[in-house]
């Protein structure tokens, strides 16, 4: 980031510096905050640029560490040797930053009221002007209290007017402007400049801001609120108010309120904004290194069983690097497997629902205690990206929780009593489940189906891809410090044809949980119904397979954000997840616009290694993704029209990186457009109108997630009713389902089942029962005792 943003930020310097013109580096969102500081002490300490002083940097005073970020700031233009100028503003995105804070789980990085925000406004101007020699003032506002505040402390510190620069927008306040002036005041007039749609977005957002109900400026001309109470110290007027807040969404003590009602809260992701997660980070991923070589044995009945054959886990962004040595288990392995696990069931399904989750909760704070650990793990396995790993992680722990307490409510007593008799409806476990999972969600997927498993009384034979053995190890150790009766968990990595397979056939194996591939899913499918033939139960099958999932770009979209919707869903983790968008099906006004801006998106996009915080797009997961990727870029350049092709330069001969690749005018029934390709290769497709675009959208077997990006209610309420999908996403990316929010899981050929993380996902580990008692004796019916 640095690299590529403060080569621009070079760009602008020199140009500057030949037109002796001033240059003010602008604060965008919260999220870049610590990196926008950090370019511009960069680039500004560089010998060519130390000494220039035409140079500024905003500070939102809406946030919360600002006059820690301007300490920082006034230290470090101290060692630099040339003042520059600050330029103080209360803050543009106080509803983005309040609604991410809230929906993440974060601590809310704003003020919650605006009286607050004016008094560290007051505070922080003293503290710049007070720094003189180190910081210049410049004050952007138009709250004439803000304005006359700053004008008032450099002449009570004994400074020249000058040493406040005042700055108002081209067209706003315009008599408030010219009084300034004729004071003597310096004044800056500032406006867009640039392309007219842009210029007139910005305009109409200062607008509103200029004219809500917490502006000063409606307060003043609309409101005719009187100058005393207009001028008044913000302090003072938040304390005689009672320091209500006057911006809804946040709770009275400046934390963010719960937007939903729900028991369940989320794990919040980590905020890589903040330094303390870069560096824990960081520092796991060197603990995690240092780790590398170790092997990692088979666990059946909590006893490590090491075997024979041993397969090598290799990172998938540097194929040279051993991570381990994985032991392979064997048919007789899986035997020994399942008679653990059969043996250990029924112990652990008379524990109750409530002392199961009891463990379960022990296994998701162990997660919690070693989140970074098990990221990094996933960094160097599988080629996740930093909030890639970090989010897998969080769901792992969200199922541990949402499965624990939907156990104890699927445990309570239901029926129906009645003079004389009494019902009971309960639901009893299944018996021994195979959990076959796979490597693009290594942690969170292995976990929510073995949790689920558990929380009903079942016990686990877990069977990872492969590719993410060492992950899955991991997780068996997590369960291991979370004291689980020997035998409720066992770990079998192995290869699919021979472990997987036996699994499936086993006949003490009385359920499949099962997320891959459509023709292994299928297969399993086919297989437990055949050896069902034989046993005294049917074998229960619940299997996720993928997608070939569209975004629908209508014809009054908003391009930016359908742009950023789609390159996040078709790129993001290489388009290795069975949610990504692989397909974008853009209405015919618009596919110019959009597939320009597109292309230039997603070329911007970093091609790295997974350990590279900056690096967009990593490393497929192996030699035959890579392969299957480009075996459809060939196909694409010959049946469609190649719009961008990234090559992946050096790093193509370190490891199994492609670059994202997008082809135009693909026909809906080409190989492009209709097969699963998990990699980072997107189809876009035109229409005539929605009705086409929807069709379009579902003309293939999937019916996994789905989106549109449209600004009429008529068009989305469409797409509601029409589009198969078991996801549908409004106007955002279709990739990042959260447990509890968004159930996950579709139908047609992407799955068998109900949704993961959904209310009726446990239903599938349990077999409904339904008890009858006669309480009628010596002819009469005495009322049911306080204990049943």
């Amino acid at each position: 980031t640095t690299r590529r943003a403060g080569a621009r930020l070079r760009r602008l310097l020199r140009a500057a510096q030949a037109h002796r013109a001033h240059v003010h580096v602008d604060m965008e969102s919260y999220r870049v905050k610590s990196a926008t500081l950090a370019i511009f002490q960069t680039v500004m300490m560089e010998e060519e640029f130390r000494e220039l002083s035409q140079v500024g940097i905003v500070i939102q005073c809406y946030l919360r560490d600002s006059g820690r970020d301007l300490a920082s700031l006034r230290d470090w233009a101290a060692r630099r040797g040339t003042p520059v100028w600050v330029r103080l503003v209360k803050g543009a995105y106080w509803d983005h930053e309040t609604v991410l804070a809230a929906s993440s789980g974060w601590p809310l990085p704003v003020y919650a009221r605006k009286w607050e925000t004016d008094a560290n406004f007051e505070r922080q101007t003293r503290f710049v002007l007070r720094n003189g020699r180190y910081l210049r003032c410049a004050l952007g506002s138009h709250n004439l209290r803000s304005l006359a505040h700053g004008m008032a402390t450099a002449r009570f510190l004994g400074l020249p007017r000058s040493a406040v620069e005042l700055q108002m927008l081209y067209g706003m306040a315009d008599a408030e402007k010219q009084a300034l002036v004729e004071m003597g005041q310096r004044m800056r007039i500032y406006m867009p400049f640039g392309e007219l749609i842009p210029g007139m977005a910005y305009l109409v957002r200062r607008l509103l801001e200029n004219t809500s109900n917490d502006s000063f400026l409606r307060a003043g001309f609309v409101e005719q609120v009187d100058p005393e109470t207009l001028l008044a110290n913000p302090e003072e007027a938040g304390r005689a108010s009672g320091g209500e807040t006057t911006r809804g969404g946040t709770a009275e003590n400046g934390e963010s309120a719960p937007m939903t009602k729900w028991t369940f809260v989320n794990e919040p992701l980590a905020d890589f904004a903040l330094a303390a997660n870069r560096e824990g980070m960081g520092r796991a991923l060197a603990e995690v290194q240092a780790e590398i070589g170790a092997g990692y044995p088979l666990v059946i009945a909590d006893r490590a069983i090491d075997t024979a054959e041993r397969m090598e886990a290799r990172n998938p962004g540097d194929v040279g690097q051993v991570l381990g040595y994985v032991a392979l288990a064997e048919p007789q392995h899986v035997e020994w497997a399942v008679e653990a696990a059969c043996a250990a069931q029924p112990a652990w399904a008379g524990l109750g629902a409530a002392r199961r989750a009891e463990y379960l909760r022990r296994v998701a704070a162990i997660l919690r205690e070693r989140k970074f650990e098990l990221a990094a793990w996933q960094i160097l396995e599988c080629g996740k990206g930093w909030r890639e790993a970090d989010a897998d992680v969080c769901e792992a722990i969200d199922f541990c929780e949402y499965y624990a307490a939907g156990a104890i409510a699927l445990a309570e007593s239901q029926g129906v009593e009645l003079p004389g008799e009494e019902n009971r409806f309960v639901y009893v476990p299944r018996g021994v489940t195979a959990v076959i999972a796979p490597w693009n969600f290594p942690l969170a997927i292995l976990t929510g189906m073995t949790v689920a498993a558990l929380a009903t009384g079942n016990t686990a034979v877990m069977k990872p891809a492969e590719q993410s053995s060492i992950t899955a190890a991991k997780l068996m150790e997590v369960f291991q410090a979370a004291e689980l009766p020997a035998g409720v968990v066992n770990y079998l990595p192995g290869r699919g044809e021979t472990v997987g397979s036996r699994l499936v056939e086993h006949p003490r194996v009385a359920m499949i949980a099962f997320t891959g591939s459509r023709g292994v899913g299928l297969a399993i499918h086919r297989r437990a119904a055949e050896v069902s033939a034989g046993l005294p139960f049917v074998k229960r099958v619940i299997a996720e397979m993928g997608g070939k999932n569209a975004i629908i770009v209508d014809s009054d979209a908003d391009l930016d954000e359908a742009v950023l919707g789609v390159v996040k869903s078709a790129f993001g983790y290489q388009g290795q997840k069975c949610s990504a968008c692989s397909r974008a099906i853009v209405l015919e006004g618009v596919f110019e616009a959009f597939t320009t801006r597109l292309v230039e998106a997603a070329r911007s996009l970093k091609i790295g290694p997974a350990t590279d915080p900056g690096s967009s797009v990593g490393p497929v997961i192996d030699a035959e993704s890579l392969a299957r990727v480009r075996k459809y870029v060939e196909i694409g350049g010959r049946e469609a029209r190649k719009l961008l092709s990234v090559d992946a330069g050096e790093l193509a001969g370190r490891g199994y990186y492609i670059g994202p690749q997008i082809f135009a005018d693909v026909r809906p029934e080409s190989a492009l457009a209709q097969e699963e390709i998990f990699g980072p290769v997107l189809a876009v497709m035109r229409a005539r109108d929605l009705d086409e675009a929807i069709r379009i959208a579902n003309g293939t077997e999937y019916a996994l997630t789905g989106g549109i990006f449209s600004r009429s209610p008529a068009h989305l309420d469409q797409a509601c009713r029409e589009m198969q999908v078991g996801n549908l996403y409004l106007n955002r990316a279709i990739t990042g389902a959260l447990v509890g929010r968004q159930p996950f899981g579709g139908y047609k050929m992407s799955g068998i089942g109900s949704k993961a993380g959904g209310p009726d996902y446990l239903l599938q580990f349990v077999l409904p029962k339904t008890i009858t008692e006669n309480t009628l004796r010596r002819g009469f019916a005495p009322p049911p005792s306080s204990g049943e």
